[in-house]
């Protein structure tokens, strides 16, 4: 069995998928069918930040991060020009309380996350969640997609219980 048939019968067909975990030692990528959450390790490399941005966005350019920041005024516009799409803002002691959504479809805005991301990598590890529509199919393409990237791995995949307990009761034959 080559490697790409043994991906395809990772996932079972005639089970739906809970989450499905893949990544490396520096990167963690959790799936589900409304969520991408990825774990940002401070040695990531700002290439496998981009090859993963941009592996979403050639599954799912619908995807969107929401991203809240408290800035001033004048820095809205800057965030807009960059491809972020204002949602909503409020004045607030430190300045204004915004949300954005970055749009997967749009190469500027993610550009301009991966910067923030690197930047913010200086500090800490962070965490960046994508809302997207995915389903079990999506979920296999998005981890064809990054297996490209050195080292990537499947690492957890979890089934839903009702589904899975369906599967597990015994069949008792009179």
């Amino acid at each position: 069995m080559d490697k790409k048939e043994y991906r395809e019968n990772l996932i079972s067909p005639n089970l739906s998928l809970s989450s499905l975990e893949m990544g490396r030692d520096d990167v963690n990528v959790v799936c589900t069918y409304g969520k991408i959450s990825v774990w940002f390790g401070r040695q990531v490399p700002d290439v496998v930040i981009g090859q993963i941005l941009l592996g979403i966005a050639n599954i799912d350019n619908s995807a969107v991060h929401e991203l809240e920041v408290t800035c001033d005024f004048e820095d809205i516009t800057g965030y807009e020009g960059n491809g972020y799409i204002l949602v909503s803002y409020a004045r607030s002691k430190e300045g204004y309380r915004t949300t954005f959504n970055v749009p997967f479809s749009s190469k500027k805005a993610l550009f301009y996350l991966a910067g923030s991301v690197t930047e913010e990598l200086k500090d800490k590890d962070t965490i960046l969640d994508c809302y997207w529509t995915g389903d079990n199919s999506d979920i296999m393409r998005l981890y064809e997609e990054l297996s490209n990237i050195d080292g990537w791995k499947l690492k957890n995949i979890n089934y839903k219980d009702d589904v899975r307990d369906k599967y597990d009761d015994p069949v008792i034959l009179d």
